[in-house]
């Protein structure tokens, strides 16, 4: 066998061009300002380099507001985490100021919103409790959540609406008769916002993930029934996403899932749903939000980003650029 040799390539007669007519991604206009000590948020803003996630997060702004400005629908889906990390008063915000027009979640998230409301504390801290099968147990999140949406089947209302009346204070038929729970946290709750301001918080419930599954008062065909009207309510707002931004915030599964469906159930049904601004947000950047958000709804029109970061850092930033450019 003929053994190979090599030696250094000889570089002479390598072609060259001028840097001056070269195509560059990063130039001296994008670089970073200094940010001033006491500056504004906006001035802030524009210190921020022309550059990957920092555009990119100029960028959904941008879309966000001129969305708004122009009636053209702003939809939010997210997981529970949202919520635990304390972002529910911005979501709120946004959603008093019309900027939000629609807010789905899981069904984890009826269950810190809800605690939020009610005690004033939720996330549980399981790895304590998990050994002596106290998981989940918390009799008022269990018995209370199961009656609202049992109460919300009878009366033909979707999830989010029930559990948000409840809250609010204002149940459907079919509560028992000594409900009088205070909610002294209600302001802290996306559903009673919804319900409130009469905007569509639709939760989608994946049978068996949630603490309410697990208690004796967990019905499953009021559930499904309450969630799947809940699903047909997010079709609608889907329809309507012409020239609109779905922004997905820490849902890596259900989310995604519940918008590809929607949005091709609303296509089916002969609605003209192109022009999609599509984002999702979270701090790592899963297979399904990437397809099913960012990438396949916006095949041939629209745009999609992906924003990666904690949502404690990256929420409040997307809301004081919002609200900078209103």
């Amino acid at each position: 066998m003929t053994k190979k040799t090599f030696k250094p390539i000889d570089t002479t007669g390598v072609k060259t061009y001028s840097i001056k007519g070269r195509t560059s991604k990063v130039s001296a206009d994008d670089l970073a300002s200094l940010p001033k000590k006491g500056g504004t948020v906006s001035e802030f803003f524009d210190s921020l380099p022309n550059i990957l996630g920092a555009e990119t997060l100029k960028n959904v702004i941008d879309a966000i507001v001129l969305a708004h400005k122009n009636g053209h629908t702003v939809a939010i889906g997210m997981g529970a985490h949202v919520i635990k990390t304390g972002m529910s008063p911005i979501i709120i915000d946004l959603m008093e100021r019309g900027v939000i027009n629609s807010v789905s979640m899981n069904g984890a998230g009826i269950v810190h919103d809800f605690e939020l409301a009610f005690a004033g504390f939720t996330s549980e801290d399981v790895d304590s409790v998990i050994g002596e099968g106290e998981f989940g147990m918390a009799e008022e999140t269990g018995r209370m959540l199961n009656e609202a949406i049992k109460a919300g089947a009878s009366n033909d209302i979707g999830l989010g609406r029930a559990v948000g009346n409840m809250i609010n204070g204002d149940a459907p038929e079919g509560l028992p008769e000594d409900y009088d729970a205070e909610f002294k946290n209600k302001h802290l709750s996306i559903l009673a916002a919804g319900a409130r301001l009469d905007i569509p918080v639709t939760v989608h419930v994946a049978l068996g993930t949630d603490i309410p599954h697990v208690h004796s008062s967990m019905d499953g065909a009021a559930t499904g029934k309450c969630t799947e009207i809940d699903f047909r309510t997010v079709t609608s707002v889907v329809a309507s996403l012409k020239d609109g931004v779905f922004v997905n915030i820490g849902s890596a599964v259900i989310m995604p899932e519940i918008f590809i469906k929607a949005l091709t159930l609303a296509r089916n049904l002969g609605h003209d749903v192109k022009n999609i601004t599509a984002v999702n947000m979270d701090f790592i950047q899963h297979y399904r939000p990437v397809t099913n958000i960012v990438k396949r709804p916006t095949l041939g029109s629209g745009k999609g980003y992906t924003l990666t970061g904690h949502h404690e850092i990256m929420v409040p930033l997307l809301y004081a650029g919002i609200i900078e450019n209103l």
